[in-house]
């Protein structure tokens, strides 16, 4: 199994891809979401060209579990990914990724730098939680 985790935001997607094995996330470019179209061609075509066969979107929770607007944009969105790719997507919690992607991002480049990579930084740690919660064969 090939997985990939996308971090929705409105202006763009956030995106990290496993290792062969599964083992670790590892960061690609955004993806605009600027135009859906293009923003779920994009999506099929990173499917198609990395064999990806299972995806992850971020769920943004509050701090008590709770769904807000976020939320239901993130769970459309999935649906979206869902019906493009005729893949599983799952939802999962998405809780301070964006904190750890940033706290990881500021100790290595400077602010201009850093804010330019958070979305896919934060698809990492998405991914990456992921992929340790998954039962090892």
């Amino acid at each position: 199994m090939k997985a990939c985790a996308l971090d929705y935001g409105t202006v763009r997607i956030g995106v990290a891809v496993a290792d062969e094995l599964g083992l670790y996330a590892h960061p690609r470019p955004v993806i605009s979401a600027r135009n859906t179209g293009l923003m779920l061609q994009a999506i099929e075509d990173l499917v198609r060209e990395d064999a990806i066969t299972h995806i992850v979107v971020g769920l943004p929770l509050d701090m008590k579990g709770g769904e807000g607007s976020s939320a239901t944009s993130a769970r459309a969105f999935a649906g979206k990914v869902a019906n493009a790719t005729n893949l599983t997507v799952e939802l999962w919690d998405e809780r301070l990724s964006t904190v750890q992607a940033n706290r990881s991002l500021k100790a290595q480049f400077s602010a201009k730098k850093s804010r330019e990579r958070i979305d896919s930084a934060a698809a990492c740690v998405i991914l990456q939680s992921w992929l340790e919660a998954r039962p090892k064969p």
